[in-house]
């Protein structure tokens, strides 16, 4: 781990299907001191998901009451169950010098920022060549039924509205070309002059 700098919060957003989650495990399996984001939830664990690794599984309960004690920089209630990013661990894991990922929509993004500090938050959208190019992906995989599939786009284009709000768009039309621009991100950002400061003054008070 680095400890010559602070970490910072790379907020990746996209529609389904954008290639987000691929993008994202190429980072942490390609790219040192950079993790992805443990969401809390009180939904009940799937087969094979494990406390502290996919989610951190706590009761409903506890959870509104973490809500009200502000501990998570941001939260939402989908389909009855509560997810939400747990203040202490990103804090925690940017005063190691490691980076941590956030997989949100636009609507986490803005709560992103109003909850940390600017020089904390990097964030990118991932975006489709186009929607029907989308279209074909989220066929293509047969996950989803046709009215579940138009709702994702429907979803998509009110993503895809706000790309303005975004530090960095990668338009991910040829994986080999996202991946090395994401990685591209990472590496100018943790050489930016601020979080270099540190480690330049130690160099330059040798001179």
């Amino acid at each position: 781990m680095s400890v010559n700098r602070r970490g910072f919060v790379l907020i990746l957003s996209a529609p389904s299907g954008a290639g987000k989650s691929t993008l994202a495990r190429y980072l942490v399996e390609n790219c040192k001191d950079i993790i992805n984001s443990v969401s809390t939830t009180t939904r009940e664990p799937r087969p094979g998901e494990n406390h502290g690794e996919h989610y951190y599984f706590i009761a409903k309960e506890l959870f509104q009451k973490e809500i009200k004690n502000r501990s998570f920089l941001e939260w939402a209630e989908v389909f009855g169950n509560y997810y939400g990013t747990s203040k202490a661990v990103v804090e925690e894991t940017l005063a190691k010098g490691v980076d941590i990922i956030l997989d949100i929509d636009w609507q986490g993004a803005r709560s992103i920022r109003k909850s940390l500090p600017a020089a904390d938050v990097v964030s990118v959208s991932i975006v489709p060549p186009s929607l029907q190019s989308l279209r074909q992906r989220l066929e293509g995989r047969g996950q989803d039924s046709s009215e579940i599939i138009d709702k994702r786009m429907n979803q998509a284009s009110e993503e895809m509205s706000h790309w303005k709000e975004f530090d960095y768009l990668v338009i991910n039309d040829d994986l080999k070309e996202g991946k090395a621009d994401l990685l591209a991100i990472v590496r100018a950002e943790r050489l930016t002059r601020d979080r270099m400061a540190s480690q330049i003054e130690k160099i330059t008070d040798g001179f």
